[in-house]
């Protein structure tokens, strides 16, 4: 069975360095995509609401109390990977309608034949770069925009500047939710101007991540809530203490912010790389 499940696996070289498809070894119909050897997106064609990865968990209960249950949304997701989070929203908000921005042209073409999406599902997958596509999107056109690009291990740093924040403030409709993954480890400067930077621009907002990250004990991802409206803290914070990996919701974003400014395009800076052999266990 294992030597079945190892021929299955795809190697391929996309834009952006290396890209692999590694069967799961406990679900029959569900893969990981790893680039350049760090795991990016874990996919159960069978069941899409199987969400393997704990930060992945987090932005989905994020998007579960964006709208009552059900309910269909326009949904921006910058970054694709593997189509995760619009898979999940296909299958949770059926009659979404989704628009996927990657640049990634060649990894799009891979996910696309490896593991085809539903015929029912409404998502659109758009070849560009995220900010490009952004400054030419219509006003108040999304009610979730989920944020989660990465160049290799990084978020690029034309992403994660004031001005981009505006540009997604823009398209966001005035009740809607912008959803974002922030990679950052110790001293965690990158997370602190990068909560100031979006909350500039959509200043209700809490922080989603394991306690030992949110403490700056170790490298992680820091889910960002944000919007024009008081984030469900009390329901974020339920969800996520009942995690598998137990996280927890910070409020005080002017505490955890330290001072930090807003951060324009002239000094915005990529986020910071994941430490050495940080993936290195992991399958």
């Amino acid at each position: 069975m294992a030597q079945r499940r190892a021929s299955r696996r795809r190697v391929e070289t996309v834009a952006s360095g290396v890209a692999e498809l590694v069967p799961d070894p406990d679900r029959d119909t569900a893969w990981t995509l790893l680039l350049d050897g760090a795991p990016q997106s874990h996919v159960d064609l069978a069941d899409p609401t199987h969400l393997q990865f704990e930060y992945i968990r987090r932005m989905a209960a994020a998007i579960d109390l964006a709208a009552p249950a059900g309910r269909p949304l326009r949904v921006l997701h910058l970054g694709g990977g593997a189509l995760t989070l619009p898979r999940y929203v296909a299958a949770t908000r059926p009659g979404s309608a989704q628009r996927v921005v990657e640049i990634d042209g060649p990894l799009v073409e891979l996910v696309r034949s490896a593991l085809p999406l539903p015929s029912s599902a409404n998502i659109r997958v758009r070849i560009a770069d995220a900010r490009a596509a952004v400054e030419g999107m219509r006003d108040s056109g999304y009610d979730l925009i989920v944020l989660d690009v990465f160049a290799g291990a990084r978020t690029p740093a034309h992403l994660a500047s004031a001005e981009f924040a505006g540009e997604l403030a823009r398209i966001l409709d005035p009740a809607g939710r912008l959803v974002a993954n922030v990679a950052d480890g110790p001293r965690l400067r990158f997370a602190r101007g990068q909560v100031a930077t979006i909350r500039a621009a959509l200043p209700e907002a809490c922080l989603v991540a394991d306690a030992g990250v949110l403490r700056g004990r170790r490298f992680g991802n820091l889910v960002v809530v944000a919007g024009r409206t008081p984030p469900p803290v009390a329901e974020l914070s339920r969800r996520a203490a009942g995690d598998w990996f137990p996280g927890r919701v910070e409020t005080d974003l002017d505490r955890f912010a330290a001072g930090a400014a807003p951060v324009p395009d002239s000094a915005a800076v990529a986020s910071p790389l994941p430490p050495e052999g940080l993936f290195g266990n992991r399958k």
